[in-house]
């Protein structure tokens, strides 16, 4: 079994990366999909429960995730679906090491240029710092 990690920001970008892995046939393929939520900053944890506010981050990871939740479902494809809370390039690549997976897979917005500069490509970080091999899918 080969383990992809996909993680997903609820993009079309995502979704080309599903696509990407479908093409490739889900024979031999254990699949997980992974949405990372910022954290909640500021004086909201004075106001709203832990319990809430994980909540609210399921709900909103899983929300990112359907897309692809109903892409997989659509061709029969098997998944696990993971929601984390942090910063995404680092979480990525984290749990990518602590769960072995064998590649990540990932949807890259394209952005080159000043937009890359300006707005960071969480595809190049994960490049970067993840031991795993990476797939890029523009």
């Amino acid at each position: 079994m080969t383990k992809i990690l996909i993680p997903l920001d609820g993009s079309a970008a995502g979704a080309r990366a599903i696509e990407q892995v479908l093409q490739r046939g889900a024979a031999g393929l254990e699949l997980h999909l992974l949405n990372v939520q910022l954290p909640v900053d500021g004086n909201v944890r004075s106001f709203v429960s832990s319990d809430e506010l994980n909540a609210y981050h399921r709900d909103e990871g899983l929300a990112e995730l359907a897309v692809a939740r109903a892409l997989l479902d659509a061709a029969g494809v098997a998944y696990q679906q993971h929601v984390l809370v942090g910063h995404p390039a680092d979480q990525i690549s984290r749990f990518a090491a602590e769960q072995g997976f064998d590649e990540i897979v990932m949807g890259s917005h394209g952005r080159t240029g000043l937009m890359q500069l300006l707005m960071g490509s969480v595809a190049a970080e994960v490049s970067e710092q993840a031991k795993t091999r990476v797939t890029l899918v523009k």
